[in-house]
């Protein structure tokens, strides 16, 4: 699979393109401080992350759309006409190969199906470098070198269809805002989604630097930047 290009389709009525871009390479400091997190658990920590989850149409794909009262809310796949397709496969040309069904997951605390068995940590460490949860340990991370500052020798990355990239780049506050409203703001749902497919190495040479650019993004201004 050529890693600088995904195509990706949904199969239901909306389309979304996930876009890799390539910056300059950056070391990244320390990350995830347990400092960073204000007012913890807070009703204005969670009223922050609901925000967040709203204007980034986390239910667009998890349910709900841009409705909280709506059923289903942030509860993942509930239709099996509802999967993404990612790999080489367009709309136009639906059977190339590699061709993989990704599902969207369960982002409710409920603790068999959902979020509910993984710490904010664990939750703030999937956003900020793409792991899944489940194989994210509890515990700071400090670089994106596998085996280095507790980032997984292995790592297991999201499904292309999550903007993590961008994600990243979001400040530690709205992270943990994030990880304190899925874990503290919203009502568990029981739905067990099956797991997503994938290539055998969890999208490993997807997400390389050249392809999603660094944490921390470039400092201001690049070569392609001015403050007017």
């Amino acid at each position: 699979m050529e890693s600088s290009r995904i195509s990706l389709r949904r199969v239901a009525p909306f389309l979304f393109v996930f876009v890799i871009a390539g910056c300059k390479s950056s070391t990244p400091a320390a990350l995830g401080s347990a400092d960073m997190r204000v007012a913890q658990d807070s009703r204005e920590q969670i009223l922050l992350g609901r925000r967040l989850v709203l204007t980034r149409d986390c239910g667009g794909c998890h349910g709900g759309f841009n409705n909280p009262a709506n059923k289903g809310w942030l509860a993942g796949l509930m239709s099996p006409t509802e999967p993404f397709h990612v790999g080489a496969c367009t709309i136009d040309n639906p059977t190339a190969k590699p061709c993989y069904i990704t599902r969207p997951r369960n982002l409710t605390p409920d603790n068999a199906t959902g979020l509910g068995r993984f710490s904010e940590r664990q939750i703030f460490n999937s956003l900020r470098y793409g792991l899944r949860p489940e194989d994210t340990p509890d515990v700071e991370i400090t670089s994106t070198t596998p085996g280095q500052g507790n980032f997984p020798d292995n790592p297991h990355y999201l499904a292309p269809p999550m903007p993590w990239p961008s994600w990243r780049q979001m400040t530690d506050q709205e992270l943990w805002a994030i990880a304190a409203y899925l874990k503290h703001g919203v009502k568990p749902v029981t739905n067990k989604v099956e797991e997503s497919e994938g290539p055998p190495d969890f999208w490993a040479a997807l997400y390389v630097r050249r392809n999603i650019g660094p944490y921390p993004a470039a400092s201001f201004p690049t070569a392609n930047e001015e403050l007017r």
